[in-house]
């Protein structure tokens, strides 16, 4: 497993952050009639495990979380790179 310092040198380097909640299908007649504060519902809720992605490689796992009026992501393991 990298340490801190073995990668400190890339340590400000900018990546994408991918969370994907769920994916669903909808008919386009059902997607024309969102609007701004439509609440689309999805499989997945609060507890349930999900992937996190950065830069395109699976970075580890995490459960999906309730936070106030927001979700969030607790990070649960790390699948650093060998």
């Amino acid at each position: 497993m990298l340490t801190l310092d073995e990668i400190s040198h890339v340590s400000d380097v900018p990546v994408i952050l991918e969370i994907e909640l769920d994916r669903k299908k909808v008919r386009v007649d059902e997607a024309l009639e969102w609007n701004v504060g439509s609440v689309i519902w999805l499989a997945r809720s609060a507890g349930e495990n999900i992937d996190v992605w950065v830069g395109g490689e699976l970075f580890g796992s995490g459960e999906i979380v309730i936070i106030e009026n927001a979700f969030g992501i607790r990070l649960t393991d790390f699948n650093w790179p060998q």
